[in-house]
């Protein structure tokens, strides 16, 4: 299999690929077997640059998922435990049993009373968790993003500076590389629906945003027929697939931004008796999504590295706590892996299966 290197962000953030060892590796394209990886300064996942463990406080960082018990923040949390263990310090981990901002912003304010030395954080929405975690910061409290960010993301340059660093997907990207699978597996024509989460999710947003470029690179050939927001609901989801499914009868390919949103469309299209006629693009490689490949329910599932970023986060939290900065990237951008039923079984592929 041939493997080229590509710059995901195309930022001066992103210098040096990182060893093999550092990030799995990237996006397997459809039939070119392209494999795209992540670039960054961060120190590795295994911990090789962090601090000896006997020479850190028992520092107490808390960990806050987005929502309780989905599988990709379950490998985020993972990820987290284990590197906690190796540095000796204590996670703490909560999070919304719904994906709702204002169920997180209490969850900030109980670590905020508890004193913690530092969040690590997967924000449900942009704007309403920067003032709950700006006065976490005024506190002394050091703010990790993970998987999502607050503001626009840009911690350099942007609008929003304090927290020390977001580690996550380049979802611009993802969303390109979703919609660049999908209009390959429709034939290059044609019309599509995107499912989706809520407006204000940093992470959907852009994916959204990667999946209409991507269309708009067409010029036409291939148009959005249309977008829903479930969420995070996979019955909403359903039904608003099905519903517009039955208005627009000449969809041929769909678009889940996320797991839910990707299970729902799915279901629709089982129900309306059209799986495999149309394609769908399932965001996130939970194992219901390969379940649902094998079962030829979905077509292509695009998967990320969340455990990867539970363990960077913790080796920044240990690392910024210990007053050392140095090499210490804003944005550490990880990887995607796309995966149909021609590689499913491979490596890279099980590689990056969420689990519970």
């Amino acid at each position: 299999m041939s493997r080229f290197i590509f710059d995901l962000e195309g930022t001066t953030s992103c210098r040096k690929v990182l060893k093999r060892r550092e990030f799995l590796l990237g996006a397997a394209a459809l039939a070119g077997g392209i494999t795209l990886a992540a670039c960054s300064n961060a120190p590795s996942a295994s911990g090789a640059n962090s601090s000896n463990p006997s020479a850190n406080k028992n520092y107490k960082i808390a960990l806050i998922v987005g929502m309780k018990g989905v599988p990709f923040y379950t490998m985020i949390q993972k990820g987290a435990q284990d590197e906690a263990k190796t540095h000796g310090v204590t996670l703490l981990i909560d999070g919304p049993a719904n994906y709702s901002s204002a169920l997180q912003v209490p969850i900030v304010d109980a670590f905020i009373a508890k004193g913690v030395d530092a969040i690590i954080i997967a924000p449900c929405d942009n704007q309403s968790l920067i003032a709950p975690l700006q006065k976490a910061n005024d506190k002394g409290i050091k703010i990790i993003t993970v998987d999502s960010f607050i503001g626009d993301g840009d911690y350099e340059h942007g609008p929003v500076k304090f927290p020390v660093a977001y580690i996550g997907s380049d979802n611009t990207q993802g969303g390109r590389i979703a919609g660049q699978a999908l209009i390959k597996a429709i034939g290059g024509k044609g019309k599509v629906y995107l499912q989706s989460l809520q407006p204000g999710a940093s992470t959907t947003d852009q994916r959204e945003q990667g999946f209409k470029a991507a269309i708009n690179e067409t010029n036409g050939a291939v148009t959005l027929a249309g977008t829903n927001y479930d969420g995070g609901d996979i019955s909403k989801a359903t039904q608003q697939t099905a519903a517009f499914l039955q208005s627009n009868p000449d969809v041929v390919g769909i678009f889940g931004a996320n797991a839910y949103s990707s299970e729902g469309a799915a279901a629709a299209v089982k129900n309306a008796g059209k799986s495999g006629i149309i394609k769908v693009a399932h965001f996130d490689s939970s194992e219901q999504a390969i379940v649902d490949l094998r079962k030829g329910l979905v077509d292509l599932v695009i998967g990320q590295l969340p455990r990867t970023m539970g363990q960077i986060g913790v080796q920044y939290a240990v690392k910024v706590l210990n007053g050392d900065a140095s090499g210490l990237q804003k944005h550490v951008a990880t990887n995607y892996v796309v995966i149909d039923r021609s590689n499913v079984d491979t490596p890279e592929a099980q590689a990056a299966v969420y689990t519970n």
